[in-house]
């Protein structure tokens, strides 16, 4: 094992052995290392005369870049968009996105929690945090209800295995015991890497108070029982919350709570700032150690160095302007309404009672999707059949869940949609 690494594994292990218990053995060889890199930012402090570190090309002394590129880019200097950018993200972004974190999410305030490091957006991040805590054969708990991408990134690529437990009970709320149940099966391992999405993909749920207080509290049995727990956080969707719902991430609420608990947020621009191509992501630690948030950042930035290198300058130097500028709270706030009146349409529109033998939908209250549970027809053959006679797109889940994006369908379109579905679903009955 590289030095460097070792250290860090020292220096975590001493201050929190529970959090060293949770990374993977890739995690445990993870450094960043001192190399032209490390030299570079020596330089770009001291080297007052001439640079000569780093493999990019200067002229005039500033970064050499064709003028046809940057007449689209006027606004922006060339030091803002072509040089690389840090590993772990640009500073100034980093710093701005932590102010956004303390202002959005008021359990935060007073906690320790790392500088968030710049991924390329969340799916990166949350490959980051596999690689760094999922090792071969470790169990992933997850609802029923989940983007169906976890497979790769977590059991493909990490070998984790899934256990998972029914998202809502009967009463359509959180299912606290399922989790509970689930969870506690994992105290002869002393190890679990929890995953929690909300607003949920696909269903578009993100609990209450009383249910948090629940998922919480379970939390805290199994580490009174032994079990380490790495929680991961995908916050994809943070901040569309619409209707009887917490307004505020897990990650305030877990940080600090327990040593064997730790807490890590995945989120990003992408989703919430309709930036989407721009790939935009955060991967945030939350520890009572200072050291402990500095070695994990390094590790980190260490992965990043040895997979993409670091993310897109030009697209972190927008998403900064974008959280700088004084028209930002006003579109978002508008985007924000925009988005809540869909939801609340759909839940007006799919409740009237000609649609009720059709099909039942579960809880939604936020985020992007809202999760269709059909009564009489299989999901996929709707799903085909929609598509080849209709021209409507959606999405099967599994045989019952048909997920629907009223994201990407304007408020006076719903009622025909929902309207298609539901004839597409008489279709199906009628040749049945």
């Amino acid at each position: 094992m590289n030095e460097l690494a070792a250290q860090l594994n020292d220096v975590i292990k001493k201050s929190n052995p529970h959090v060293f218990n949770l990374l993977s053995n890739l995690g445990k060889k993870l450094y960043y290392p001192k190399g032209i890199l490390g030299q570079s930012a020596e330089a770009s402090q001291k080297a007052t005369r001439f640079n000569a570190t780093i493999g990019i090309a200067t002229e005039n002394k500033v970064p050499m870049h064709f003028e046809h590129i940057h007449e689209s880019l006027q606004g922006y200097s060339p030091e803002d968009v072509y040089p690389y950018a840090p590993p772990s993200g640009k500073l100034e972004l980093r710093n701005e996105w932590k102010r956004k974190l303390l202002r959005e999410n008021p359990s935060l305030q007073e906690k320790w929690m790392g500088l968030p490091i710049t991924s390329n957006a969340l799916t990166h991040g949350l490959s980051l945090a596999a690689d760094l805590f999922v090792d071969e054969n470790d169990t992933i708990i997850l609802p029923d209800k989940y983007w169906g991408n976890y497979q790769t990134i977590f059991h493909v690529r990490r070998g984790g295995n899934f256990k998972t437990f029914k998202l809502f009970n009967d009463s359509e709320n959180f299912n606290v015991s399922a989790f509970r149940e689930c969870l506690l099966q994992q105290k002869d391992t002393g190890k679990a890497i929890v995953l929690l999405n909300f607003p949920n993909n696909p269903t578009g749920y993100t609990p209450n108070e009383r249910e948090v207080q629940g998922i919480i509290s379970v939390l805290l049995e199994a580490v009174e029982a032994d079990i380490n727990l790495a929680v991961i956080l995908d916050d994809a969707y943070f901040g569309l919350f619409f209707e009887d719902s917490i307004k505020e991430s897990l990650f305030g609420r877990l940080a600090g709570i327990h040593p064997r608990i730790l807490p890590i947020k995945v989120d990003g621009a992408t989703k919430e700032n309709y930036v989407w191509g721009l790939r935009v992501g955060f991967l945030t630690f939350s520890s009572e150690s200072q050291v402990i948030l500095e070695a994990l950042e390094q590790k980190a930035k260490g992965l990043i160095r040895g997979t993409i290198s670091s993310s897109s300058h030009l697209s972190q130097s927008v998403i900064l302007r974008s959280l700088q500028s004084f028209k930002y709270e006003e579109e978002k706030s508008k985007k924000f309404n925009v988005m809540k009146r869909r939801a609340l349409i759909v839940k007006e529109i799919i409740t009237q009672d000609k649609y009720k033998a059709a099909w039942s939908f579960y809880p939604f209250n936020s985020g992007y999707f809202m999760c269709l549970k059909l009564l009489n027809v299989d999901a996929d053959k709707l799903r085909v059949h929609l598509l080849n006679e209709y021209g409507v797109g959606t999405i099967a889940i599994n045989s019952t869940d048909l997920r629907i994006a009223f994201s990407c369908v304007d408020e006076e379109d719903l009622e025909e949609l929902f309207e298609l579905i539901y004839r597409g679903i008489n279709d199906l009955v009628t040749k049945e």
